[in-house]
């Protein structure tokens, strides 16, 4: 367990510091550059746009290079262009360094998930897999501790992201262990139709979840909420997200695949609603707390299907399709945002999420055949969400 902890610091960059933060840094770009919110919807899309790039070429990457060694390379590269960011205010420059973060976030996430995925078959469990995306939370939490307090200071916090993720690099370069696999790692084929319904949901899921948290620090900052309740929210934003192995372990254990991802989906629609009930600082407290314990768990369970559907030698080539649908969705996604936030108000994209995640929740609930009444594993029933080969 303790080389998934030290794995878990590629999720912890690839995407609380790499992606997430960004939703910090939101409120002091605009009034230090006088953006509009589809100019910072932009710079997600450009980030996105970047991470299906690296999405694509991340299998071809692990044939030639292996595993190891691509997710030790994509860290520091994401390092790199973190702190790369704070070098200028062009906007021309800034979508280019969001693109190139993209791409580098894109092969650690894909390597480490293939690296989360052996030792959990090695280990008999899905642990190391929950595990692995759980480390998302402690990226949220630093970067929610340490970013609001910055203030205006947009390009110390860019520096402060790429110092962190460098040291996080050094930490994990251990955690992939020999790279014993490197011939066969990218000889599987990419197989997607016999999870094609959990495609279909990680697709709309991409499109949607990420759009609460691009804009949450824009809805706080838009009700004039203090630095101490933006630190607050995205605490408990990430302390969620770290609980979300406690949380849904025994869940996706018992239950069908399909039920622990109608679950999810619905937590975390509820959740995303939650802001736009009659405005209140425990209201907003408390969506951070139940998006942070759901969001995390739909890339665990689709990652499990993968693992539990499919030969090993596959999982390379369609973990790197599977994300890729995800990079797709979650670059169209802040975009469309951002333009919906810019003629009605900012709790538009709150409202996007949580319609979103509710009808994907209830897609993932229609089951695609009957299912056993007795409780089994979550490996044998994660094929109700797809086909049988």
């Amino acid at each position: 367990m303790a080389t998934a902890v030290r794995l878990a610091l590629g999720t912890s960059s690839a995407l609380g510091l790499a992606r997430f933060a960004y939703g910090l840094l939101v409120p002091a770009l605009q009034g230090d550059l006088g953006w509009t919110l589809a100019d910072a919807g932009a710079l997600s899309t450009a980030n996105g746009l970047g991470y299906v790039v690296g999405a694509v070429l991340t299998a071809a990457l692990i044939r030639r290079w292996g595993t190891a060694s691509v997710f030790r390379w994509g860290m520091a590269a994401t390092a790199a262009t973190l702190a790369g960011t704070a070098a200028s205010n062009e906007f021309v420059v800034l979508v280019a360094m969001r693109a190139l973060a993209g791409a580098a976030r894109a092969a650690v996430f894909i390597a480490g998930g293939v690296i989360a995925a052996r030792l959990a078959a090695r280990a008999g469990s899905s642990a190391p897999v929950a595990v692995y995306f759980a480390g998302t939370g402690a990226g949220i939490v630093l970067s929610g501790a340490a970013i609001p307090a910055l203030g205006d200071h947009w390009r110390a916090a860019w520096i402060g992201l790429g110092i962190a993720v460098g040291v996080a690099t050094l930490i994990s370069w251990s955690a992939t262990g020999p790279d014993e696999e490197k011939a066969t790692d990218g000889a599987g084929r990419a197989r997607v139709r016999p999870l094609r319904r959990v495609a279909l949901a990680y697709l709309l899921f991409a499109v949607g979840y990420i759009t609460y948290i691009a804009f949450l620090s824009v809805y706080l900052a838009d009700r004039h909420a203090s630095v101490l309740q933006e630190i607050l929210t995205w605490t408990v934003l990430g302390a969620g997200v770290m609980a979300t192995p406690f949380l849904w372990s025994r869940p996706m254990t018992r239950w069908p695949g399909a039920r622990v991802l109608a679950a999810v989906l619905g937590g975390l629609a509820g959740g995303a609603a939650l802001p736009l009930l009659p405005s209140s600082a425990i209201a907003v407290v408390a969506s951070a707390a139940a998006y942070g314990v759901t969001f995390v768990a739909v890339p665990t369970v689709v990652t499990a299907c993968i693992r539990t559907v499919l030969q090993p030698v596959d999982w390379t080539a369609t973990f790197a399709a599977f994300t890729t649908l995800f990079a797709a969705g979650q670059t169209v996604g802040p975009w469309l945002a951002g333009v919906l936030a810019e003629h009605a108000t900012t709790a538009a994209p709150l409202a996007w999420t949580a319609l979103l995640s509710a009808g994907t929740a209830v897609l993932s609930a229609i089951p695609s055949r009957p299912e056993p009444r007795t409780e089994t594993t979550f490996g044998t029933n994660a094929q109700n969400m797809g086909s049988r080969r």
